[in-house]
């Protein structure tokens, strides 16, 4: 038999595009079928397998289809028992061939682009509107639609380029500058004006080129040193060189001296044609106290078109070495020091000169606030002797002792002006003679004043007692104050004062009105 497909040439790869069925009237694994393509035209382009439960043969597409390029495939296929029963083998084959038609139907496409990708190359600092290359897509549909062009906004974020819509032609939007982007990498994309829904991409690679634009530099160090004993033909630095160009090739650089430094008696250069050189002494020996430093310029051209070059200035120290050409000491300073004596040892005796200088001020200051406290602490015991010293004084009238004003507080004073050992209170009490035993009230009187001072803050020392006049319970007088007595002079009776003994003689002849008797005396 005969079976007719249609496939619209859009069809993907790997997926049924119709179905065959051969007629078996066994039952069970005797109605198992198998189908194969039979190989011939148009054959390889497809597969076949087996629906396990229909027993129907499933075609697969193995390649993609194109319409403008087949239209049509015939192929056979061929249907036979999966089980065979080797009894019945001399009956005849178990098999059956039939054929394919398959008609490969027209789909509206999207063009397609003639490369996969494309590569392109720019050099850098191109001006704006140069056209670097350009891309070619076609409707390959009937009828053969125009096309247009244009960049993937997101793979082109800067807009460094920019593509013609209907020539397809690439050019620049933007200096390029290879030493911040090297390469680019944007997406082109075409669409049918017959219908713009249907869109290829393609890949386009942009590298830009180098343009010598830099002169090279000399790499660090800017400073070396020579030993005071170096020999001629010594080298005592090797240099190199940097270019900020990047070429595809590599750079070669090349040094020098200057034109006006050939004949430098000092230093010269040696070029190692390998992007280096050393810098070689030309003297035996070299003195710091002649000169402390040279300065020697440095030329470094690179190979690229136009060469670029520039002049580095290397500074070179002369120092003290030792034997083996090991630095001990570039510093001016250290040409006058003894020969034996090295940087750390210099420390070391600087360090102890500051600690003893650190040790002898503190000392001083010490010393200083040991008389400053000494000072103090002898007014201080000057005082506390004034103040505690154990001394009763000489009674109202003495006044040559010490001053005892100085011991009360003048705001206490000011602030109790009617304190009593200032202005004793009044006594009204009626002059008598006085008896043999102690008075009880003037007892009780200065218990009670004493008692009051005891536990008044701002009472002054005990020795203001004196002023109550009063000398103890012991004694057989009263107050021999004469002050706020209650009578007047002439009314008072002083014959009291012949019995009180030899002690009141001068009190009793001034006051007394009549004579002392010698025998009282006696």
């Amino acid at each position: 038999g005969i079976f007719h497909l249609k496939v619209p040439e859009s069809s993907k790869v790997g997926s049924p595009i119709g179905r065959i069925r051969a007629v078996d009237p066994d039952f069970g694994k005797n109605a198992e079928i198998e189908y194969n393509i039979v190989p011939g035209d148009g054959g390889n382009l497809f597969d076949i397998t087996t629906d396990n439960e229909t027993q129907e043969g499933i075609l697969i597409l193995k390649k993609s289809l194109d319409f403008e390029t087949k239209k049509a495939y015939t192929f056979k296929v061929e249907a036979s028992n999966a089980y065979l029963d080797h009894h019945f083998n001399s009956v005849g084959p178990f098999k059956d061939t039939a054929t394919v038609k398959i008609n490969v139907l027209d789909v509206d496409e999207p063009p397609m682009f003639s490369k996969p990708s494309y590569t392109m190359e720019v050099y850098e600092d191109t001006p704006v509107g140069t056209i670097i290359g350009a891309v070619t897509a076609q409707d390959l549909d009937i009828g053969s639609s125009p096309v247009r062009y244009y960049i993937d906004e997101k793979s082109d974020m800067n807009n460094n380029f920019a593509v013609d819509p209907i020539e397809g032609t690439i050019a620049t939007n933007e200096l390029l500058d290879r030493e911040s982007t090297a390469q680019f990498n944007i997406s082109i994309i075409t669409s049918k004006i017959s219908n713009p829904q249907l869109t290829s991409s393609v890949n386009v690679i942009i590298n830009v080129l180098d343009v010598n634009e830099f002169a090279p530099e000399v790499t660090l160090p800017y400073e070396t040193s020579v030993c005071e004993n170096a020999k001629p033909r010594q080298i005592i630095q090797i240099i190199g060189a940097a270019d900020r160009d990047m070429s595809p090739a590599g750079q070669k650089f090349s040094f020098r001296l200057p034109p006006d430094g050939l004949t430098n008696p000092n230093f010269t250069i040696h070029d190692y044609k390998n992007n280096s050189a050393g810098i070689e002494a030309q003297r035996h020996g070299y003195s710091r106290r002649d000169k402390e430093f040279y300065l020697l310029p440095v030329v470094v051209e690179d190979s690229s078109y136009p060469i670029q070059s520039s002049t580095s200035t290397l500074t070179i120290r002369v120092c003290r070495c030792d034997s083996r050409g090991a630095i001990l000491s570039c510093n001016v300073e250290a040409i006058f020091l003894p020969v034996g004596l090295s940087t750390g040892a210099l420390i070391a005796i600087l360090l102890c000169i500051i600690i003893l200088l650190v040790i002898v001020v503190l000392y001083v200051a010490l010393r200083r606030q040991k008389k400053k406290d000494a000072l103090m602490t002898s007014k201080e015991d000057i005082r506390d002797n004034v103040i505690h010293y154990d001394d009763e004084g000489g009674g109202e009238e003495d006044t040559q002792a010490f001053d005892i004003g100085a011991l009360r507080n003048p705001k206490v004073i000011e602030d109790n002006k009617g304190r009593r050992d200032i202005k004793p209170e009044p006594l009204r009490l009626p002059r008598q003679k006085p008896p043999v035993e102690y008075n009880s009230d003037i007892r009780d009187f200065i218990n009670e004043r004493l008692q009051e001072h005891d536990v008044d803050p701002n009472a002054p020392p005990y020795d203001s007692l004196a002023t109550y006049a009063y000398e103890g319970s012991g004694s057989v007088a009263e107050s021999l104050s004469s002050i706020e007595s209650p009578s007047m002079e002439i009314d008072q009776d002083y014959d009291f004062l012949s019995d009180w003994g030899p002690q009141f003689k001068s009190l009793a002849e001034m006051f007394g009105e009549e004579n002392f008797k010698k025998d009282k005396i006696t």
